[in-house]
This record gives structure tokens, sequence and C-alpha cells, in this order.
């Protein structure tokens, strides 16, 4: 059966287009949205009337209700919607701008939100669907400098977790992605950026933290491609995961996060039981 998908972030070199190119290999039909479609003229050209590009800035809801619209009339409805829209900022936890907190806030996780109310209603009336929701590692590992992109990331797994018990029920699967380090556009600004932030103690974490996103860009291990075949993959198993850690660096970190937490909780155990009022 031809699936229709709706990727948000469709920027040239990222795993917007990586996505959508794993699904139109397998036959289905995609809206790739962005904010400057123009980029990706070319590259719908050679797969005709299977792609669609849309003009959408996700933070803007109306716009998010139009393009879903578009999707949903153009291809008769949305079978699976990736949000792979987002973006990071570096800084300390202390002094980073709030503005620039704000703004990660509203394109990784209320933008997110957007989008996936704009597409249920749809697949709610069919009963069937698939929530693709990119996080990252750094939702589930704490990344030092990279903060606040964590806890918006962090916000992603949390209302995936949910949304995934609320939807089961009519018929609707939910996924979480968190990729670690790949090979897409995603750090070529770095070089860009100074360091700009006003605490002089912090100035050395932050140099350390740019200078390795610097030297990542373009050498980052994880392929896209195959990052998102790999979804395609788990989204066909009998018994799908709730969540797919992309790359090995990503699944030692995460699988070495998470067992270190359950250590120091169970660590703790008499002091956890012992909060409650005696038997």
């Amino acid at each position: 059966m031809t699936r229709r998908w709706f990727i948000t972030g469709g920027t040239p070199g990222g795993f917007g287009v990586a996505f959508a190119e794993a699904a139109l290999e397998t036959g289905d039909r995609v809206v790739l949205t962005s904010r400057r479609p123009q980029e990706l003229s070319a590259w719908a050209e050679q797969y005709g009337d299977r792609v669609l590009v849309v003009r959408l800035d996700v933070t803007d809801t109306e716009q998010v209700q139009l393009a879903v619209r578009a999707a949903e009339e153009h291809f008769g409805g949305v079978d699976v919607l990736v949000n792979n829209a987002g973006r990071g900022w570096f800084g300390s936890i202390e002094s980073m701008n709030e503005s620039s907190v704000r703004t990660m806030f509203e394109l990784n996780f209320f933008a997110m939100l957007s989008v996936t109310r704009a597409v249920l209603p749809g697949m709610r009336a069919r009963g069937d669907g698939w929530i693709v929701n990119v996080s990252s590692v750094a939702g589930l590992v704490a990344a030092t400098g990279f903060g606040y992109y964590s806890a918006t990331k962090s916000a992603v797994e949390a209302v995936t977790e949910t949304l995934r018990d609320e939807v089961a029920p009519q018929g609707i699967s939910v996924l979480a992605v968190e990729p670690g380090a790949f090979r897409t556009n995603a750090y070529a600004g770095f070089a860009d950026e100074p360091v700009s932030e006003p605490i002089p103690e912090y100035h050395e974490m932050l140099k350390q933290v740019r200078a390795a996103f610097v030297d990542m860009d373009g050498v980052q291990p994880g392929d896209p491609r195959r990052g998102a075949r790999a979804v395609i993959a788990a989204m066909a198993q009998e018994s799908p995961p709730r969540r797919l850690v992309l790359g090995s660096g990503g699944f030692d970190a995460v699988t070495d996060t998470l067992e270190g937490a359950l250590a120091d909780i169970r660590a703790n155990e008499t002091l956890s039981r012992g909060a409650d009022f005696p038997a």
C-alpha cells in the first residue's frame, strides 16, 4: 500500500530530504515542507507528481494548518508525519540569551506540537497513521553547553511517550527517533557563530564545545540515508520500538547514561522508600 508522508524541515543536505528519499524509494508519495522551497525545486522535479514541496514556517500555526490542508487535498490524506524541523544553539544554562532559549522551544517543541495537532484529526478519522518525532541523543543524554537544546528534546521525548499511549486506541503509532552525530548540514553554521557568553567562567567550556562541532562538520559518522531507512525498517516490525537511537556513538552514549541513571536511583532505594508514611 502506498503511503503519504508529510515531512517538516526540508533543507538540502538534511535529514528531511533523507526521509523523503527513503520514503520515495519504497514507492510512497511525499509532501516536504521548507522555509525556502525554491532550494528543493531541482530535487523535486526528478520525482514528478509523487512529491509536493510546500512553503512552511512551522512556528506559524496558521501556515501549519494551511500546509496540512494542502497535503490532505493533494494526496487525499497524511499517513506518516515526520516532525523533523529543529535547530540548536550553544550557551550556558546561567546566561544563554533568553530570546534564543524561547526561539529554540518554539521551533523544536511547540512547532512540533502544532504540526502534530493539525495532522491527528485526519489520522483519527481513518483509524490509522504514524507519527515520527525526530528527537536527539541530547534528549536522553545531557549535552554540556547545549543544555537548553537538550531540554527541548527532553520535552519532545516526554510528549511523545504520552502521545503514543493516548492515540494507540485510535490505531495510530508513534515513534521517537534519536540521531547522534550525522553527516548533515546541521553543524555547518557553528564556524560562523562566535562565543558570545557574557560570563567569563563559561568561555573555555563553550569554546571547546564549539570547536568540537566545527571539527566534526563533514566527518560525522552517521549516514542520514541509512538512518532514514532504519526508521522505515523499525516502523515495519511486527512490534515496532517506542524509540530508535540512530548511530553507534549515540547508542553507546544513551545505553551508558540510562544504565548509570538506573544504578544511581537504585543506590538510594532506602532513602526513596523511606519518604512514605510508615506502613
